[in-house]
Parts: structure tokens; sequence; C-alpha cells
């Protein structure tokens, strides 16, 4: 039932943290995947990481998903590489230094909009016409984040940005049903990757929010190995339009 064998995936934003802890799982699961990020260095660890866990192909290629025709020439690309496209995880994103809402600057919102918002748009809009054309059906896994739900303060323009990825997954969720394409959302919740850095160094942190967590510990990338497997194969095949939180228990407690 979880066998993706034959199956073709895209991962934005790969290289590294949630989205290579997806690209991980969907390879175990055999897989094809073809990653995307925008440093070569990173993506090439991250090829030889897969290589590890699968029998599936892997390619990579370096895209800024803020520029729309890098965007457009990256899905004819990994089009033509793997052949087609079955999944594809809308996953690429960058955070900003946290401050006062007041005191925070036009340059970072821009900057943050650019790849979170517009780069999910571009990428998802490009992969759905891939998807579209094949008429075989397929699903995208759209990365939001608790933070769409719950106040962000200090963190306002990340969170603006995935409570946006979230009403785009809906909204293609009902539009593309009627062509067998499903999209669902992921909320993260408090996760150590390279974006939280600074966070898990910070004690009053880890003592004042991590110790909230019912699970007792952050979150790591390889909790996400199993949830984009499930959405990814045919276990969800009558799942859309829904949004998973993996938080640890956070939200609720």
């Amino acid at each position: 039932m979880f066998d993706l064998t034959g199956k073709r995936a895209l991962v934005t934003g790969g290289s590294a943290g949630i989205g290579l802890g997806m690209a991980r799982g969907l390879a175990k699961a055999g897989a094809d995947v073809a990653l995307w990020g925008r440093s070569e260095e990173r993506l090439g660890k991250a090829a030889a990481d897969l290589a590890g866990h699968g029998s599936g192909r892997v390619f990579t290629r370096s895209v800024d998903v803020a520029d729309e025709q890098a965007v457009k020439d990256g899905i004819a690309g990994v089009t033509e590489e793997l052949g087609g496209l079955d999944v594809l995880v809308v996953n690429a994103g960058v955070g900003v230094p946290l401050a006062k809402f007041v005191d925070s600057s036009t340059d970072d919102y821009r900057r943050v909009l650019a790849t979170n918002l517009d780069g999910a748009y571009f990428t998802l809009r490009e992969a759905a016409r891939v998807l579209s054309a094949q008429g075989t059906g397929g699903s995208v896994i759209v990365t939001s984040s608790l933070g769409a739900l719950q106040g962000a303060g200090r963190n306002q323009a990340y969170a603006m940005t995935k409570a946006g990825v979230l009403a785009m997954a809906n909204g293609c969720a009902v539009e593309l049903a009627r062509e067998g394409i499903r999209v669902n959302s992921v909320l993260p919740g408090w996760i150590a990757t390279d974006m939280t850095g600074g966070l898990q160094e910070w004690e009053a942190f880890t003592e004042n929010v991590i110790s909230r967590v019912p699970l007792g510990r952050w979150g790591t990338p390889e909790d996400f190995e199993g949830i984009a497997v499930y959405l990814a194969s045919d276990a969800a095949r009558f799942q859309t339009g829904t949004s998973t939180l993996i938080d640890g228990g956070y939200s609720i407690f």
C-alpha cells in the first residue's frame, strides 16, 4: 500500500531540513526523486544521502523558486529527467530575523514573500499543468506551518506566507480533484533545522517553549518521512484538502 516504486517525485527545498526528510522517506519507499535547492554543494550531499536509502533514481537541480522563469525551466527539466511527474512536495522556504513587528523591515518582508509564497505559487501552478496534461492524477504535498494557525509574534511575515500557501493548497485541492490530483498540507511545529538554529541554542526558549511539547523534544526532519510517504501513496487515495499537524502535540497543550 505504501510502495512508491515507479513514482516520480519532485521536492523543492530538498537539500536539507524537512524537505530532505520527506525526500528520504520517498526514496526509501522506492520513488525516483528530484531535489531542488539553491546550493549545489548541499544538493550534492543530499543526493548522496538519498542514494544510500533507496533503489530509485536521484536528480538535483539548482533552482531559486522566487524566479518564475527558473521554475518554468526547472519543471520542464525535471519532467524530462524523470519521464513525467507523480508527486510534488512544495517545501522551499526561508525565514527572516525575528524582530518586533514595528521594527521589522520591508526588505525582509519582500524576501520571505518572494520565496515562500510566490515560489510556492509558481511551483504548484507549473507542476499542476504537467499533472493535468498527463491525465494520471497525482499527489501534491504543501509544507505550511503551525504558525499559519497560531499567533507568531515577531515572525508575522513568515507566518502569513504559510497561511497563504495553506489557502492556496485548499483551493487547488477543490479545483484539481476532478482530475485525480490530490493536494494536502503538512504543518510542522518546532522542528530542529537550520532555520531554527538560533532558537535551539537559546536556553530560555527551550525551557519555556519546548518544555510544553507533550512528546518532550524538538521535532526532526526524520519525523516527516512517514507523512510524505503516506500522502504520496495509494493509502491516501481518498484524502485531499487536509492539514496534518506534526508538532509533538504542542498545539493542543
